[in-house]
């Protein structure tokens, strides 16, 4: 998929699945992608939604599997896209560290975030947020009062993107290639650590603050994406224990 679609129909499609995250305000964690063993094998995790993309015809496999003693989540892609998405209602301020682990299996030779069709990655993870009318332009509450109409509920705010790069150095931040209401923030580079699980862990207030500027409005949702079909590659990732954590 490229991150211009997944910018412009997360956004809109986010908001018609939200539900409340399933932690009291006073809770140490909100777990949000602790995977078990599936009741069906190609079910989605309990909590999870799939999310594809009208104009892309091979989607993303996404399927709980071993791992050691546990149960991790398994993308595999080849010229395709699409992502899980799991609705959240959840205040940053009780919970605003996010923390996941993720492997890879390769990186994307052709892939490029600083272009539309190198918008691809081996692994991504990303945040969408709710629709706060203190925060928009007139032409965004425009936009925002046309999608109640027709959907009945509020669309997204915004989005940041985590994502496994193979060229930009870690730490770079920049706009989507499609859209800048998607902000792409590159947490891993590169092969050196392919095959290997890592485990990561980023301040989501002090990151939207950086790239959007204020305060972030509510989560409205987490991804996971592992997407190759604007560059046509195969790539194989996993994905575990995500989970928003109170502050240190």
């Amino acid at each position: 998929m490229s991150l211009g679609d997944l910018g412009k129909r997360v956004i809109v499609l986010a908001a018609v699945l939200i539900v409340h995250a399933g932690a009291g305000a006073g809770s140490h964690r909100v777990e949000v992608g602790r995977f078990t063993a599936p009741a069906e094998p190609d079910a989605p995790p309990a909590g999870w939604e799939p999310l594809t993309f009208r104009k892309i015809p091979r989607q993303t496999r996404y399927t709980v599997v071993r791992d050691g003693e546990g149960w991790v989540l398994k993308a595999e892609s080849e010229a395709a896209a699409s992502a899980l998405y799991r609705p959240l209602d959840l205040d940053l301020r009780a919970h605003p560290r996010l923390t996941w682990r993720w492997k890879i299996g390769n990186i994307l030779v052709k892939g490029d975030a600083r272009r539309k069709e190198g918008d691809d990655y081996p692994a991504r993870v990303y945040v969408t947020f709710r629709h706060d009318p203190a925060q928009a332009t007139t032409w965004q509450r425009a936009k925002y009062g046309a999608h109640r109409l027709l959907y009945g509920a509020d669309l997204p705010h915004a989005a940041l993107n985590y994502i496994w790069d193979n060229r930009l150095p870690p730490g770079t931040m920049l706009d989507n290639a499609y859209t800048d209401r998607a902000k792409m923030i590159v947490v891993r580079s590169g092969a050196a650590e392919v095959g290997r699980w890592i485990t990561e862990t980023r301040n989501v207030i002090d990151d939207y603050r950086r790239l959007f500027g204020g305060d972030p409005p509510r989560v409205a949702g987490v991804a996971v994406m592992t997407d190759t079909d604007d560059t046509g590659e195969r790539a194989v990732a996993w994905y575990d224990a995500l989970t928003f954590l109170a502050p240190e």
